[in-house]
C-alpha cells in the first residue's frame, strides 16, 4: 500500500455541525465547571447507556484514581496484568498494592478462580477489565466479592454501549469506569466517566473531581481537578448522534475480517459472546507460531513492510514493567495464560473509514505470509 494503514483513526463528526456548538459556547462564555453542555451530555449519555448516574471526567485515568478514592480503598486490589498500564497505575497512585491474577483463555478477562486464590486479609477490592469489550464473568465475580466483603470496580474502557441480556454491562459492580479517548468507539477527544448507582455516590464523585468543594466556601475532602470542559462536552453531544453508525460500520469490518481469516491455519480470533450486544472496539487475533509458521512478532514486523500497522495489544504485560515486575504476584509462573496471550495477541486495524479493499489486502497479506 502507498499509504499507511494504521491500527486506528479517530471518528470525527462533520466540522460544519460542530461550529454551532462552539458559537453557543462563545455566547455563553461558560467554558468549564459544570456548564450547560456538560449537564446535557451527562443526561443524554445516561439515557443512551441505560445507567442511572454518570459523572464526566477529563480522562479515564483520573476517573479510575477517583473511583478508588470514592470507595476509600486501601490495602490490596486484585487486577489483571493484561490491560493498558493505566489500570494498575491508578491503584499505585492511591498508595494501594496491585495484586495480579491470571486471565481465562477464551475472552482474556480475569479468571474468577484465580481471583479467589489471590485474596488475602489485606484485599479490599477487585478491579477487572472488560478486555476488548467482552464482558467479564460478572456474576461469578460478584459472588466472590460478596463472599469476602470486597468492592468491585470495573475498568470498562472498551465497553461503551456493551450490553448483556439487554442490560448495560456498566450496571455491574460498585462502579464502572469509561474511557472517551480519541481512538475509542465513542469519544470526547479526551475524557472518561464513572458510572455509579445512587445519587449519594454521584454527589461524592462529583465533589472529588472538583477539588472536594461542596458549595462556594466548604471543602469536604481532598479532591482533584478532573472536570470535562464545555468544548469536549459539546463534541461528545455531537459524537453521540453518530455513534450507532460508527458501531454498525465496525461490525461490518469485524464480520469481514472473520470471514476472510477463518481458514488460515494458526490464526484465532475471539468469537462474539452469546446474549451480548457488542460495539466492536478492537479486532484482536492470536497467532499460533507452530501452525502459522511465523511468530507474532515476526508477523508484526513483516506487516509493516506492507505499510500495515497493527498493535501488540497488550504487550508486555503490566506485571513485566519495571514498577511492578518485582511484586510476588508478577512471577511468570503465576500468570501463564496472560503471558502466553501477550506473546500471541495482535490487534488488526479497525476504524470507521477503513475500506473493504484495505481489509482484503490485510487479510491476503496475512494469508500469503
Amino acid at each position: 500500500m502507498k499509504e499507511k494503514i494504521t491500527v486506528t483513526k479517530p471518528c470525527l463528526p462533520p466540522l460544519e455541525e460542530f461550529v454551532p456548538y462552539l458559537k453557543q459556547i462563545w455566547d455563553n462564555k461558560w467554558l468549564t465547571n459544570n456548564g450547560p453542555f456538560h449537564k446535557q451530555l451527562e443526561k443524554e449519555l445516561a439515557d443512551y447507556l441505560g445507567v442511572k448516574y454518570i459523572s464526566l471526567f477529563s480522562n479515564e485515568t483520573l476517573a479510575l484514581i477517583s473511583a478508588l478514592q470514592a470507595l476509600d480503598i486501601q490495602g490490596e486490589v486484585i487486577t489483571t496484568p493484561f490491560s493498558f498500564v493505566a489500570t494498575t497505575h491508578s491503584i499505585w497512585w492511591n498508595k494501594v498494592t496491585p495484586v495480579f491474577a491470571d486471565i481465562e483463555p477464551e475472552y482474556l478477562n480475569l479468571d474468577p478462580n484465580k481471583i479467589e486464590a489471590a485474596i488475602t486479609e489485606k484485599t479490599r477490592a477487585i478491579m477487572p477489565v472488560h478486555v476488548f469489550g467482552n464482558p467479564c464473568k460478572v456474576d461469578e465475580i460478584q459472588k466472590i466479592a460478596e463472599k469476602y466483603g470486597l468492592k468491585v470496580i470495573y475498568d470498562a474502557a472498551h465497553a461503551f454501549g456493551v450490553e448483556k441480556n439487554g442490560n448495560s454491562i456498566l450496571n455491574y459492580g460498585d462502579l464502572s469506569i469509561l474511557s472517551f479517548h480519541a481512538t475509542k468507539v465513542y469519544s470526547t477527544i479526551e475524557g472518561g466517566a464513572i458510572i455509579s448507582h445512587t445519587p449519594e455516590m454521584k454527589h461524592h464523585i462529583d465533589n472529588l473531581k472538583n477539588f472536594g468543594f461542596r458549595g462556594e466556601t466548604i471543602v469536604e475532602e481532598p479532591g482533584i481537578n478532573a472536570k470535562l470542559n464545555e468544548v469536549q462536552a459539546a463534541y461528545g453531544l455531537l459524537q453521540l448522534k453518530y455513534v450507532d453508525h460508527f458501531i454498525q460500520r465496525r461490525k461490518k469490518i469485524t464480520d469481514l475480517y472473520r470471514n476472510l481469516l477463518k481458514d488460515i491455519p494458526g490464526i484465532r480470533f475471539l468469537n462474539d459472546m452469546l446474549a451480548v450486544t457488542h460495539t466492536y472496539s478492537y479486532f484482536p487475533i492470536l497467532i499460533d507460531e507452530e501452525k502459522y509458521q511465523l511468530s507474532r512478532d515476526e508477523l508484526y514486523e513483516k506487516l509493516k513492510e506492507y505499510n500495515i500497522y497493527s498493535r501488540r495489544y497488550f504487550y508486555p504485560l503490566v506485571s513485566e514493567f519495571s514498577p511492578y515486575r518485582d511484586f510476588p504476584s508478577s512471577k511468570k509462573e503465576n500468570l501463564p495464560v496472560a503471558g502466553d496471550t501477550a506473546r500471541k495477541v495482535l490487534c488488526l486495524p479497525i476504524f470507521v473509514e477503513l475500506e473493504e479493499c484495505d481489509i482484503f489486502f490485510i487479510c491476503e497479506t496475512i494469508k500469503q505470509l
